[in-house]
Order: structure tokens, then sequence, then C-alpha cells
């Protein structure tokens, strides 16, 4: 019989603390899927005010009452796959937080309303890098067909090489023009007219010069 010599580096205290550290990984990595998931649901993103101004249209989106039943949350959408490209979303998104705290007043829907074109290009931008990799989840773009008689052919050939972002935005949330067409000016106009807001007070609040009226928003 062959017996095979253990090396004298590999000692009791090395093989337990080989073990300790196997399962403190193991435990760690359970614990971040567990994050990911808790903190990607939409429960947990409306905790923001702001966020449930964001949450109403959302919630009369085709993505949120599907013919289906298959409904798109918040992480389904907006959170990469995989444990740790989830958990880089997370960490990266605490700058959110931070404006949340320390810069302008989102919960107000009248600011809300008026840093919205900026949010949508960035957000429209994330989904482009990622070759809007989190629309895959639900959808195959082969197997697309759709009621018109040539939507199996767009996305069979006039899709080559574009990401769904590139075509399909303002299905979930507030419309905002491309930011190609977006005209600042027209939409500050827009913003006065809806909350009935004085000319040129749009302007003044974005620069800060005044304080935006106190409104409160219906987000049923």
């Amino acid at each position: 019989m062959i017996k095979f010599a253990v090396p004298a580096i590999i000692t009791r205290r090395v093989v337990t603390a080989l073990v300790i550290a196997f399962g403190s990984g193991v435990v760690f990595m359970l614990m971040l899927i567990e994050f990911d998931h808790q903190t990607s649901t939409e429960e947990f993103c409306t905790t923001c005010h702001s966020m449930e101004l964001t949450a109403s249209p959302y919630r009369q989106s085709s993505h949120y009452m599907p013919i289906s039943g298959v409904r798109a949350s918040c992480g389904d959408c907006h959170v990469s796959e995989g444990v740790l490209s989830a958990t880089l979303d997370h960490v990266m998104g605490t700058k959110d937080l931070f404006k949340q705290l320390f810069g302008p007043d989102y919960d107000n829907p009248v600011v809300n309303n008026l840093h919205l074109p900026e949010a949508a290009f960035k957000a429209r931008e994330w989904f482009r890098k990622r070759d809007s990799e989190t629309c895959g989840r639900c959808h195959v773009q082969e197997a697309i067909v759709g009621s018109r008689a040539d939507t199996a052919k767009i996305h069979k050939e006039d899709a080559v090489g574009k990401s769904c972002i590139d075509c399909h935005i303002n299905l979930v949330h507030r419309k905002v023009p491309g930011k190609e067409t977006f005209k600042r000016d027209a939409w500050n106009r827009m913003i006065e007219e809806e909350f009935g807001l004085e000319p040129g007070m749009a302007d003044k609040i974005l620069k800060g010069e005044v304080e935006p009226p106190e409104i409160t928003a219906d987000v049923n």
C-alpha cells in the first residue's frame, strides 16, 4: 500500500483555520445574496419618499400590471445580475443616498421633477453601458413576436447592434424626452404650469435662489 506523507506545514491548526475560513466565506456570500435581495425590492427603495414619486408612474405601467402577471420590481431592472455586480451597484448607489440626505429636497415634487431629466439620462446610460442586460431577465429578443406584423422583423433585423434602451424609453417612469432632443427651458415651463408656479421660478429653484413651494404629491 502506498502511503502519502502529509507535509509538515499542514497541521491541525492550519486545517482548522482553512475550515473556518471556508465556512466564513460561505456565510459571507449568503449574507451578500440576502442583502442584495432585500435591498432590491420596491418596499426597500420606496422607504425614501422621493422614490415614491418615481414609483407612482411605475405602478400604472405594464411592467407593474402586465397581462402575463410577471411583475418586474426595482431590482429586476436597475440591479445587475450576479451577487458581486449587484453588491457593487448597491455600493455605488450610496451616492444617491448622500444626495438625498444632503442635496436638494427631492421629497418635494417640484424639485423632484425639475431634476428628473438628469436622473433619466443617467439611468439610460447605465442600461446602455450594460447592453440592457437586465431586460434579458424577462425578454428574449429572438422570441419577440408582438401584435404588429413587423414587430418580429424589427427585433431580428433592424435592432441588430442596438441595445434595448436605444429604442425603448419612457415605458415605466414619467416620460422624459431623449437627451438629444431635451430642452431645459421647455421642461421648466411645463413644470411651472403643472404646479402653478410663476414664470421663471423653476430656473430660480434649480439655481437655489428661492425655496420651492411646499407641495404634497399624490403618490397613490
